[in-house]
C-alpha cells in the first residue's frame, strides 16, 4: 500500500492531537496548561519588547515598550506567585500563538522602512499581543474562579487590569502621536 506525505501528516497530526487532548481532563489541567501557555507568552514578550523598542523611532512608544517590558517581568513573577498558590506546577510548552504574533511583528521591523509608518505598524503588533493576553487573562480568572482558587483568581486580575491599561495607552499614542507623524501631519 502507498501512502502518500499527506495522509502520514494528517494521521501524525489526528494521533498527536488525540494524545494531548487525552491529557486535558479536567478544569484543573485546563488552567495548568492555560497558565503555562500565558507564562510562555510572557517570556516570549521579554525578548521581543526590547526588538520593538529599539525598532520604534517616536520617544513615547520606546518609553511604552520600554514600560511594559518591567511590568511584563512583574507579571511572570505574579504567575510564580500563582503557582505557590495553587501548588500546580506549570508544564513545559511554547506559546504558538504568541510565537506567531512576534514573528508577525519581527516581519513588520524587517519590512517597513524605520520611521512613523513602523511605528503605526509596532503600535498594531503589539495591540493584537494585549487583545491575546487580555482574552487569555481573562479565562484563566474565570476557570481560577471556578476552581476556587480566589487568590490566584486575584493575582491574575492585576495582570488583566494592566494589559487593558497597556492596551488604552498605546491606542491613546496611536491616535494622538504616532498615526499623525504617519500622516505627515
Amino acid at each position: 500500500m502507498h501512502w502518500d506525505v499527506t495522509a502520514v501528516t494528517v494521521i501524525t497530526v489526528l494521533r498527536y492531537s488525540k494524545e494531548k487532548a487525552m491529557t486535558t481532563k479536567t478544569l484543573k489541567d485546563l488552567f495548568i496548561h492555560s497558565l503555562s501557555d500565558i507564562y510562555s507568552a510572557e517570556k516570549q514578550m521579554t525578548k521581543s519588547l526590547p526588538k520593538m523598542a529599539r525598532a520604534s523611532t517616536s520617544p513615547d512608544l520606546k518609553s511604552a515598550f520600554e514600560g511594559h517590558l518591567e511590568e511584563t517581568h512583574g507579571q511572570i513573577q505574579r504567575i510564580d506567585q500563582v503557582v505557590a498558590a495553587t501548588g500546580v506546577k506549570l508544564k513545559r510548552i511554547k506559546c504558538v500563538a504568541m510565537e506567531g504574533l512576534v514573528e508577525e511583528g519581527q516581519e513588520q521591523i524587517d519590512e517597513i522602512e524605520k520611521g512613523p509608518v513602523l511605528d503605526t505598524a509596532l503600535i498594531a503588533a503589539a495591540q493584537k499581543v494585549e487583545h491575546y493576553e487580555i482574552a487569555a487573562y481573562g479565562s484563566l480568572i474565570a476557570l481560577a474562579n471556578q476552581l476556587g482558587e480566589a487568590t490566584a483568581a486575584q493575582l491574575l486580575a492585576e495582570t488583566l487590569k494592566e494589559e487593558k491599561s497597556t492596551d488604552e495607552k498605546l491606542s491613546l499614542l496611536a491616535e494622538e502621536k504616532v498615526a499623525a507623524e504617519a500622516l505627515g501631519k
